[in-house]
């Protein structure tokens, strides 16, 4: 199609052709059929020598934490002369950046760096990569698209946390506040049950899953002490700002990276089916992912959500509940899951008084709180400190 440069040229050819008629002179008729002449012929230029490119990109890294920046490599290779090439790369959601070059000989190696700035969280597609070559005299152009989709998860931020909560084993008279790697050796077998994403392929018990005809997993038991559920309160009603549900997104993050650095196997849930189990990086990735897309929902039951999830077995040494000025709906929900694990952990973004947290403490929880525009790190010290101080000896 023409291009700016194209269409002032056919304007140009039509007000000559008017001056011709007007004045008779042959010069006239002559500038307006060789401008006319120019589009059509760059037109059937571009038609016919379209584009032979190989176009590859490189994200590094894909995956990265909200505020960070994501370094994109393109390189293009042209197999026959091309003119005015503009190459436009997409981040949807995020902006574009554009590479232009006058002349690409053949076999001609173009290269490209840009930077990406990853804010907000979430799951961003870039490509493909829109190519525009021109005619010699910049008249006409084509459009294409070339190289392959692909994308940046935006994991949420996260902030380093010291000290775990005290767990206890099964041996009711021993205390720890560091989880045992039960990764790393001791593992009974316990059931099979269908392969999820994200789950170890070398647990993958093959005779069972050439049986069923689908991947069967072997589901090994885990000491009770090294568990953790971790609970993000998915629903809009706590939450008094959408900055509120961000740090409390914020909060489940940085206390899944905790936990699973320091041994556990926890599991976090944020609304949907049993949650996931992190027991490796390829999981631990894919929670992260889903906390990456999670967003607020309205007019969820989450006491029958989590009476639910108690009936799925749910257990363990640590339960950990994030939300925002919490509710009867928390208090319900903690009062029902912390039956069945050690030692509680209540995450509260609020701006109010803390009244409400009142009734976490009575019944044992330990409360973490901060605001929407604060951090997570001081606050989970101090009250880690106060728990080891205040744990029962057995």
């Amino acid at each position: 199609m023409p291009t700016t440069r194209g269409w002032a040229a056919v304007g140009a050819a039509l007000a000559l052709a008017v001056l011709w008629a007007g004045f008779g002179e042959d010069l006239l008729l002559a500038l307006a059929v060789f401008l006319i002449a120019a589009v059509l012929g760059g037109m059937i230029y571009v038609r016919l020598a379209g584009p032979r490119l190989v176009l590859r990109r490189e994200v590094n890294p894909s995956q990265l934490h909200d505020g960070e920046r994501a370094l994109v490599d393109l390189t293009l290779q042209s197999r026959r002369k091309v003119f005015r090439v503009t190459v436009e790369d997409r981040v949807h959601g995020l902006g574009a950046a554009q590479f232009v070059a006058d002349r690409v000989a053949d076999g001609d190696l173009m290269a490209g760096r840009y930077e990406v700035l990853c804010r907000p969280r979430g799951v961003y597609r870039i490509g493909p990569a829109k190519v525009t070559i021109g005619d010699p005299l910049g008249f006409t152009e084509a459009v294409s698209t070339f190289g392959s989709v692909d994308r940046i998860v935006v994991y949420p931020r996260v902030e380093t946390l010291s000290g775990v909560p005290t767990g206890r084993g099964q041996d009711q008279t021993i205390n720890t506040a560091r989880a045992s790697f039960w990764h790393t050796g001791g593992e009974d077998f316990y059931t099979l049950r269908e392969y999820h994403q994200g789950d170890d392929l070398r647990k993958v018990h093959w005779p069972s899953s050439a049986k069923f005809d689908e991947l069967m997993i072997k589901q090994l038991e885990m000491p009770w002490q090294s568990r953790a559920f971790i609970v993000l309160d998915p629903r809009v009603e706590p939450h008094f700002s959408a900055e509120s549900f961000e740090q409390a997104v914020r909060g489940a993050a940085s206390v899944l990276r905790h936990l699973f650095t320091s041994g556990y196997t926890p599991t976090i849930w944020a609304g949907n089916g049993n949650g996931t189990v992190v027991s490796n990086s390829e999981a631990y990735s894919h929670a992260m992912e889903e906390l990456a897309t999670i967003r607020p929902e309205r007019d969820l039951n989450l006491r029958h959500l989590v009476s639910r999830l108690r009936r799925s077995g749910m257990a363990g040494g640590v339960l950990v509940v994030v939300t925002g000025a919490p509710d009867d709906a928390d208090l319900a929900a903690v009062q029902l899951l912390s039956q069945d694990f050690y030692r509680t952990v209540v995450l509260s973004v609020s701006d109010g008084d803390a009244d409400p947290l009142v009734g976490f403490a009575r019944i044992g929880a330990l409360v973490v709180r901060t605001t929407p525009d604060g951090t997570w790190a001081e606050a989970w010290r101090n009250t880690m400190e106060h728990g080891w101080s205040t744990a029962s000896a057995g």
